[in-house]
């Protein structure tokens, strides 16, 4: 039998290495962690998962966020700047619902009310609010 060539293989923990996973670490940084370069990482997955790295990343990635989410919704139980946080980003809510100020509804209401007594005061066949209205604008 003849000697195997090449270096040993670096030796690679599979819990640490999912644990870095799922705290979304990045390629780079993993292998900064083992000291070893992205072509020996991928070939180490392809070896103990049968995938390229990339495939068990987002396996093992997914099961930080949902920590992370799990985390952040226990905060927003007791931190009102996480429940504003999460209702911003997660629901759409805003500070600024950018309601309408008082003279700009009671203009939009004075507006409404000249079209419809226009339309009762002097009918037009198959004329519908909306093109009254736009006639109103245009005064």
């Amino acid at each position: 039998m003849g000697k195997k060539k090449g270096r040993p293989r670096k030796e690679i923990g599979k819990m640490e290495f999912e644990g870095l996973c799922k705290l979304q670490c990045t390629e780079r940084e993993i292998c900064g962690v083992f000291g070893i370069c992205e072509d020996t990482l991928n070939s180490w997955c392809k070896r103990t998962y049968k995938m390229t790295f990339s495939e068990v990343y987002k396996i093992y990635s997914v099961d930080g966020k949902v920590s992370l989410r799990r985390m952040q919704f226990n905060l927003a139980k007791s931190s009102p700047a996480m429940a504003i946080f999460l209702g911003k980003n997660m629901l759409g809510q805003s500070d600024d619902p950018n309601p309408m100020d008082g003279a700009d509804v009671q203009a939009r209401a004075n507006a409404q009310t000249q079209a419809l007594a226009d339309l009762i005061n002097h009918p037009v066949a198959e004329r519908t609010m909306e093109e009254i209205e736009a006639e109103g604008d245009g005064d």
